[in-house]
């Protein structure tokens, strides 16, 4: 049982890999189809710029890796940029083609209201649809601080894959998505404590 974390060159990927450690649960960072697509889990992190990642995952020819894996109905986890890199095109700097396996843009916070970018510290995710509400991965989460640090939100075109909402100084965005066996979450869980922990804890219980 390897959880594989696809290295495309961004940073937090250590820090991934260090939670997962403490869980006693084996991974290794790999850039190698075979791994990835052989591991029982995989995990898309990474904090940076949106246009920079995309360009190196499909030098590296990652696009067609986590396609494949994601066809196998396997656990695909994605943290932060993972997250908004899953969706169709991010207008951060430019306009810039993600992999279109969720419908949905990715945009700056607040938009024309100013709000200061980026949005960093613990604020609250909030469950927001019933169906929802039983997640393999955030089941009993509601109203729980989460780390955060990132300065465009996900605009998902189907409200219905959205699993929570987070609130930053009165503009509320999507902080996380579930959608068949893609979870993905705006904020941090490598970050956030034992809350954080407990998500990882449950995709142990899931490929165990």
């Amino acid at each position: 049982m390897t959880i594989a974390i696809i290295n495309y060159g961004a940073s937090n990927l250590y820090s991934v890999k260090n939670c997962l450690n403490r869980l006693n649960l084996k991974s290794i960072i790999t850039s190698d189809d075979e791994i990835i697509r052989q591991s029982s889990a995989a995990i898309l992190p990474g904090v940076g710029a949106f246009g920079q990642a995309m360009y190196n995952i499909k030098k590296l020819k990652l696009d067609y890796s986590i396609y494949k894996f994601i066809e196998t109905g396997k656990p695909f986890l994605a943290i932060c940029l993972g997250m908004q890199l899953l969706f169709e095109k991010s207008c951060e700097f430019s306009q810039n083609k993600g992999l279109g396996l969720l419908q949905g843009d990715v945009k700056l916070i607040g938009g024309n209201k100013n709000l200061k970018v980026p949005h960093i510290g613990w604020n609250k995710i909030n469950l927001v649809n019933r169906s929802t509400k039983n997640s393999v991965y955030l089941k009993n989460y509601d109203d729980d601080f989460m780390y955060f640090v990132h300065s465009y939100y996900v605009n998902p075109a189907d409200e219905k894959i959205v699993l929570t909402k987070t609130n930053y100084q009165d503009f509320i965005f999507c902080s996380s998505v579930e959608y068949k066996n893609i979870i993905a979450f705006q904020f941090h869980p490598e970050k956030s404590g034992e809350k954080g922990l407990n998500i990882f804890r449950n995709l142990k219980k899931k490929i165990s």
